[in-house]
């Protein structure tokens, strides 16, 4: 009856060991995914003057250092600028006031200071695409969820359908996913 009673007590402290490990591990590592909501409107968004007018596809990355978000698509965006290199134009605009640096494969992207229109961009990350004309053909997230690849993106069909001369007008969408306020 001894025997028993402490192999009891000794399955107790250990499982009551593991569920404390198991309560510290997802209080420290894992952060609980509370999806927001953003309404991205185009209607104001213009490239600058010296990108405006005909040219090649052009895709602007819409970001802040702080944002812990930009970690979900940072490796997308790498395999976007990839895939797409010599057919697309990348640039980003970095959230006024806020210092960092873009992930190293991202470095290459072209700065852009200030975007006529940018300052109504209600969230980031976000990412605005140009067709060959200029015109904006694309607004918002990059997906929608917790993180974007490219099984969820809805960058990957939008550069597809510009590259085929398909017109696209999406310059006005409403998403769920992992955005930090502008």
């Amino acid at each position: 009856m001894h025997k028993k009673l402490l192999t009891t007590l000794f399955v107790l402290a250990w499982l009551a060991a593991m569920l404390a490990a198991l309560w510290w591990f997802q209080s420290r590592h894992i952060r609980p995914f509370s999806p927001s909501t953003a309404l991205f409107g185009g209607a104001q968004l213009q490239l600058p003057q010296e990108l405006a007018g005909p040219g090649p596809i052009r895709l602007v990355h819409f970001w802040q250092p702080s944002c812990p978000c930009n970690a979900g698509n940072q490796q997308h965006l790498a395999e976007l600028m990839e895939r797409f290199a010599g057919d697309v134009q990348f640039y980003h605009v970095q959230k006024a006031g806020t210092k960092g640096q873009l992930a190293k494969p991202l470095q290459t992207m072209q700065a852009i200071e200030s975007m006529p229109g940018g300052e109504t961009l209600p969230a980031s990350p976000a990412v605005a695409i140009f067709d060959h004309t200029g015109q904006l053909a694309y607004f918002g997230p990059y997906s929608e969820g917790a993180i974007c690849t490219s099984s969820n993106s809805f960058i990957e069909p939008v550069l597809d359908a510009l590259q085929q001369g398909r017109p696209v007008a999406a310059a006005n969408t409403l998403a769920n996913g992992c955005f930090c306020d502008w």
